[in-house]
């Protein structure tokens, strides 16, 4: 077929299965026409294989015949582009998969957004006149540098005069395979253009770093020139037809008014709570508590913005710190791929961004100098999982401190100053330094995370493996069971539906504290700090009251209550009170010290302050520097317990240092 048979051949197919969603594009004042490729393929297998093997020319062509069509409504000049999609298993290709091969044709690649240029306008049409004869001459730029024309019609062949130009909208996206398609390899990554249409505020928004993406589009080279000579090299792009998001957010999950019925059936239930538990990861044993956290945690509390400005987040952080083989990693991946786009990281194995962000280089496609999102940015509004969070970065650790409280990540880096949205839940887990967790040691001794990072943890859970026979037994037949009849472990509540009933109560549900429930919050902070009061002891802080106050909410959520009620305040204490004896329970002492699981319990405190005594008592009878076995002497003297680990913590933290071996000498 000729250019003429084929837009022909295009303008019968429209008018034949387009012409009421071509009104409709028309009515809606949209500038592109979605196209089914199997119905093309039904049609004209002929045109169906020119679009799949000459793309540019046939999508032109194409564009052409819509043109040649009039629609009612439609103003002149306005341009419709027809994007293609579902298009067939054989044009998928796998990003580390495309070769020279796949030049000039149209195939469909699965990604997600790694980094992002602003959208800029871009030349599409120069119009050029003839110094000689005054013609104006028309010239497309299809090129990354300017066309000029070749010739005029009066034999002129340059110093033709730009008069106009015709722009569009246009940006440069860098699309990385996904996680699940790399098997352990290292990802492969390809430049990715949009234009016009596929850059609307609505879609730049789907196309911003870190959302995963499929995209239909046809492959392009560009020439590499050194020093003005050509290279043999080139660099391959992919100009995008049609763009469509693959994971759906929050506000996009469809909620039909069936879907309202039965998540209000759901609510109203007494045992709502017990169901809704035993729907989280069912295939795990036990673990009833933290499982009623990681729930709370899905629904959420209520962000707050206070009349001076400051917020105060909804979003609940949990630290699960347990034993290896305990079901860490699984909870994680479950909560991972229940919530929509969630991520599951590890702290060792994150990119050069990190879960954070950082600037990189790119002279190529973004001209200079672009942010890239780590993964807390690119699971905003939803929930991250972080499995090894004591082996990330120490950069990482540092830009984590603003990421859990404030929310944002600051970042100034090669003239990049920016503030980017973090609104994350986190649900991490890490490991004892030393395998397994020992409760009589601090949490903070146990695990190398610092301990304003640990504070910012609204909960933190230990998970341990101790042997219990009866428990072990119950475990035992409860694996076989799920191996033997896996519907034993089937959901009560489809996942769709949990996903749709999370969703509804984002979207919907922003419960008000009741003064019940806030003056039961109340006393129980007041309890819990008057406990030991007087003593070097604290039982809980104000961090812990605002914990308290997001579960209540949450709690709240679930009965899709418009108010925090008294019961759902006893919910979050006892919660609470479950992390806080993990964790907080100092063997030495016999209570509950907050400090034990966010830094140097009281009882270590002590032991440190009176060692401290001793140095420098001992530092006015001898002198400046003192033999090591005699500042252990003394403690044994004064009934000090664990006086080689004392100093030994005194030297790490700079406190004392050893001039030479064996003696010690205050800093």
């Amino acid at each position: 077929m000729d250019e003429l048979q084929i837009v022909e051949k295009f303008e019968e197919f429209f008018r034949q299965f387009y012409e009421e969603e071509l009104m409709k594009v028309v009515r809606k004042g949209k500038k592109a026409l979605e196209v089914d490729f199997l119905k093309l393929d039904r049609f004209s297998p002929e045109l169906a294989d020119m679009l799949l093997n000459d793309a540019e020319k046939t999508l032109s062509l194409a564009e052409k015949a819509l043109e040649n069509i009039d629609i009612p409504g439609a103003e002149e000049g306005v341009k419709i582009t027809p994007r293609f999609k579902n298009l067939p298993e054989s044009a998928f290709v796998r990003i580390r998969s495309i070769r020279s091969e796949h030049i000039g044709k149209l195939i469909m690649i699965d990604g997600i957004v790694r980094r992002a240029s602003e959208v800029k306008p871009e030349i599409g049409v120069m119009i050029f006149q003839c110094p000689e004869c005054g013609k104006e001459i028309e010239v497309e730029q299809k090129e990354r540098t300017i066309k000029q024309p070749e010739i005029c019609e009066c034999g002129r062949k340059k110093g033709f005069i730009p008069k106009e130009k015709k722009l569009f909208d246009a940006r440069w996206i860098v699309v990385e395979e996904p996680f699940e398609l790399t098997s352990g390899e290292r990802p492969g990554e390809i430049a990715v253009f949009l234009k016009e249409d596929l850059v609307s505020p609505e879609m730049q928004r789907k196309t911003d770093p870190g959302n995963r993406l499929k995209i239909v589009g046809f492959l392009k080279e560009i020439k590499r020139v050194y020093r003005g000579k050509m290279k043999t090299q080139m660099d391959i792009y992919l100009e995008a037809n049609y763009v469509e998001p693959t994971e759906i957010e929050w506000e996009e999950l469809e909620i039909t008014e069936e879907d309202v019925k039965k998540i209000k059936e759901l609510a109203s239930r007494e045992d709502i709570y017990d169901i809704l538990v035993r729907n989280i990861a069912p295939s795990i044993y036990g673990m009833e508590k933290i499982k009623e956290a990681i729930l709370l945690q899905l629904f959420g509390g209520v962000p707050h913005e206070q009349a001076d400005g400051t917020r105060i987040r909804g979003d609940i952080h949990i630290l699960l710190l347990g034993d290896p083989s305990v079901a860490k990693s699984q909870l994680l991946k479950y909560v991972a791929q229940l919530v929509p786009r969630a991520k599951y990281v590890s702290g060792k194995g994150t990119t050069t961004a990190g879960l954070t962000a950082t600037v990189v280089r790119d002279e190529e496609f973004m001209g200079g100098w672009v942010l890239e999102a780590g993964a807390m940015i690119l699971c905003n509004k939803s929930i991250i999982c972080i499995d090894e969070f004591d082996k990330m970065s120490k950069e990482d650790q540092i830009a984590m401190h603003e990421a859990l409280e404030q929310q944002t990540v600051s970042i100034a880096k090669a003239s990049i100053v920016a503030t980017l949205p973090a609104q994350v839940a986190v649900l991490a887990g890490a490991n004892p330094k030393f395998s397994r967790f020992d409760p009589y040691r601090p949490i903070a001794e146990q695990i190398d995370i610092p301990e304003t990072l640990l504070s910012r943890f609204d909960l933190k859970f230990a998970i341990r493996d101790i042997p219990d026979r009866e428990r072990d037994e119950k475990l035992a037949k409860y694996i076989i069971e799920t191996r033997l009849n896996p519907e034993s472990v089937k959901p009560e509540i489809p996942l769709d539906l949990l996903r749709k009933y999370i969703a509804y109560t984002r979207k919907n549900v922003f419960p008000k504290m009741t003064r019940e429930a806030a003056e039961r919050i109340a006393r129980f902070y007041v309890e819990m700090r008057s406990l030991y009061g007087g003593e070097d002891t604290v039982a809980i802080t104000l961090r812990q009251n605002e914990a308290i106050m997001r579960l209540a909410e949450a709690s709240a959520k679930i009965r899709l209550s418009p108010v925090v009620e008294v019961q759902d305040a006893e919910r979050a204490i006892s919660i609470m009170k479950y992390s806080l004896e993990q964790l907080g329970y100092d063997y030495e002492t016999g209570k509950i010290d907050i400090d034990r699981t966010e830094g140097t319990p009281s009882s270590q405190r002590s032991k440190i302050r009176r060692m401290m005594e001793i140095i420098e008592r001992l530092e006015r009878e001898i002198g400046k520097q003192i033999p090591k076995e005699d500042a252990l002497a003394a403690a044994q003297d004064e009934g000090l317990k664990d006086a080689e680990e004392i100093l030994n913590f005194l030297k790490r933290e700079g406190l004392i240092f050893e001039p030479k071996h064996g003696v010690i000498q205050k800093v």
